[in-house]
């Protein structure tokens, strides 16, 4: 066998250098590229297994070997993008400070990142129908993620009700702002919606937190 195309090393087939491991993972990377793009620019019930095997340039044999299903296929991506955004936003949160020192430099990773990556900014915010249970499961967890990052600064809520609503109001009415700003096609500057993001917050946290 041509040992430029397979060759054995300790024991792992390799082709062209790489193992059948990273082989797999390379395919899935591309798998998951190819449907971040066709979600974003198509209604979901327009992009169908073929369209974005042909996009990734695999056979529908390795899609299902690490996909379900077209639906399988939008929850693992729609998750991991929302996982990828609020990874970025917890480390984007100061140790300690102020609500407003907090949350303004959380606004500001916010908006820079999807306005940079337009595509994930879709598929998280707009195109992703059949989603509404997972999307409420999610702005309860990013109000959790936010209230966190509020107490940082060692302040104690006088009322933990009132403080869990009013970060739970704060992360809907955000995202219902985001959602307007990433269909309007991201006209607006990304500072001057996490501007407004920032003052948003402080405001309605207002007397929530001593």
């Amino acid at each position: 066998m041509n040992n430029v195309r397979a060759v054995t090393e300790r024991g792992r087939e390799l082709y062209a250098g790489r193992s059948r491991e990273e082989r797999e993972a390379e395919r899935r990377e591309r798998i998951v590229a190819a449907a971040v793009h066709l979600f974003a620019t198509r209604d979901y019930d327009e992009v169908t297994v073929a369209d974005v095997c042909a996009e990734a340039k695999v056979s529908k044999r390795y899609f299902y070997d690490h996909f379900l299903d077209r639906a399988d296929l939008l929850f693992r991506v729609h998750t991991a993008q929302n996982a990828w955004l609020l990874d970025a936003l917890v480390a984007a949160g100061p140790p300690s400070g102020t609500v407003e020192e907090l949350v303004t430099p959380v606004m500001h990773t916010l908006t820079r990142l999807l306005r940079e990556h337009p595509d994930r900014a879709r598929v998280i915010y707009i195109n992703a129908p059949r989603m509404e249970p997972r999307r409420r499961g999610l702005l309860r967890e990013e109000a959790v993620l936010l209230g966190d990052l509020i107490l940082r600064g060692g302040g104690t809520p006088p009322d933990q009700r009132l403080f869990e609503r009013a970060v739970l109001a704060l992360v809907a009415g955000a995202t219902e702002l985001i959602i307007e700003w990433v269909a309007e096609g991201f006209t607006e500057p990304a500072e001057e919606l996490a501007g407004h993001l920032s003052a948003i917050a402080v405001a309605t946290l207002a007397g929530t937190v001593t």
